[in-house]
């Protein structure tokens, strides 16, 4: 068969993905029958996450414009970025008719005091104490129910950004006056998808200028749970550990799959995953879930919900299971049953490292694109993408976490774990990659 008999026997589907990238792009271009799909841009990474400010209202309407215009017939709308994606993605879907989840379940996952009280309700013991924060009231600290030390984040943030660890009255006050200056970046964007969203009375008044403050988890390990949610079933089919690193260990150093948690551990955070997807009514999309687990007394706390696959975790399933988990956003898309089997990979394992800088400095030198192949050429199993650019100062860069700067990434896979330390320092060694501290005022 040509390919035109081909296409007349299988409609080529039209799937849109929001703030495609050439990266993404690449991997979903991989899938088993991406043959069959045709993928096209609804706006680019840069347009709507490399900016001063979310365009969500531009992204909405013209977003919408592009979609009812399109010629053929939409047949899917997906995306795998968080914040302002993974929220405006039941409006798109919901102006082409697209089945997914509604507006008001995703928010009941993405807007951090809702999903904590929904949490409480249906799995408490693994629930952390918290209470809602205006940062803008004449004193916030009132509003704290919680002992020293507390986390204290944004109802609306990602990786971490303006997350603080507060240990005293001076961290707490310090931390209202950088959130006061910032917040706005996510919650003014953030306020506009509220209000096409119905809210409960008690919902209503704790929109995205808002904080919550939970009681603190350490001592154990995390992880995030990958899943989903079609036809009133919930499915988890991966466990990726999380390691820390840096100031209070509030920063991570790499994500690794499969998880070397005992087996019990995910199983049972698999069935609070189907409790709290069930009760909140997310249907016909993916999650991933953050848990910890506190080995000394074997408990579980969940830390939040995310309406999205992680975009970080697909290099790894693609390592180890063959395959990118990108088929299984696709397929929910397409309002399918997923079809994503474990195994099958060139390697038992994988990682991403994340490399870092703990305090503000500039920019000396970046490795070239033919250096960076040279690298990986040399160091088999591994995959690397540099996020600075020469001269700049990295407190330039956006949407980091409080505490440091991501630099590069490196993906690496391995037969064992001692082969993975191994080619993540060896990458690390021969990319040049250098910056220099600031001169002290």
């Amino acid at each position: 068969f040509g390919v035109s008999m081909l296409q007349r026997i299988y409609p080529m589907k039209h799937i849109f993905v929001v703030g495609l990238d050439d990266f993404h792009l690449a991997q979903l271009r991989s899938l088993p029958d991406a043959e069959q799909y045709v993928f096209h841009p609804l706006f680019t990474y840069r347009e709507i996450k490399h900016q001063d400010h979310f365009p969500v209202a531009w992204l909405i309407d013209e977003g919408i414009r592009e979609l009812q215009a399109f010629p053929d017939r939409v047949s899917a709308i997906v995306g795998y970025w968080d914040f302002p994606v993974s929220t405006t993605l039941p409006i798109l879907r919901r102006s082409v008719g697209l089945p997914g989840p509604s507006l008001e379940s995703v928010l009941k996952c993405e807007h951090k005091y809702w999903s904590r009280l929904l949490q409480r309700h249906v799995v408490p013991e693994n629930v952390p104490a918290f209470c809602d924060v205006d940062p803008f009231s004449p004193d916030p600290l009132e509003q704290v129910t919680l002992a020293f030390p507390f986390w204290l984040k944004p109802v609306k943030s990602v990786l971490s950004h303006l997350g603080f660890r507060i240990n005293d009255p001076s961290d707490f006050r310090d931390a209202i006056r950088r959130i006061r200056a910032e917040i706005s970046r996510y919650a003014e964007p953030f306020n506009l998808i509220l209000k096409r969203a119905e809210l409960p009375s008690d919902i209503a008044p704790v929109d995205g200028f808002h904080c919550v403050a939970e009681a603190l988890i350490s001592g154990g390990s995390q992880c995030t749970q990958e899943g989903y949610a079609f036809g009133g079933s919930v499915n988890v089919y991966g466990t990726v550990d999380s390691l820390r690193c840096g100031p209070a260990q509030s920063s991570f150093s790499r994500y690794q799959y499969p998880s070397d948690l005992p087996d019990s551990v995910p199983h049972r955070m698999a069935e609070i995953c189907r409790r709290i997807i069930q009760h909140i009514g997310y249907d016909t999309a993916p999650f991933n879930i953050e848990f910890f687990w506190e080995a000394a007394e074997d408990r579980i706390w969940l830390l939040e919900i995310n309406t999205r696959i992680s975009k970080s975790h697909a290099p790894l399933f693609r390592m180890v299971d063959g395959i990118y988990h990108h088929q299984v956003m696709v397929d929910l898309g397409l309002g399918r049953c997923p079809q994503f089997s474990p195994g099958g990979g060139q390697h038992a394992l994988a990682a991403k490292f994340m490399v870092r800088a703990f305090a503000d400095a500039r920019v000396t030198r970046v490795p070239t694109a033919a250096e960076i192949s040279s690298v990986e050429q040399e160091v088999p199993g591994t995959r690397i993408l540099v996020e600075v650019r020469e001269g700049m100062l990295l407190s330039q860069m956006r949407d980091q976490d409080s505490y440091s700067y991501e630099l590069a990434t490196i993906f690496v896979g391995a037969d064992n774990h001692a082969e993975l330390e191994s080619r993540f320092h060896a990458c690390v060694a021969r990319l040049p990659l250098h910056y220099e501290a600031l001169p002290k005022d």
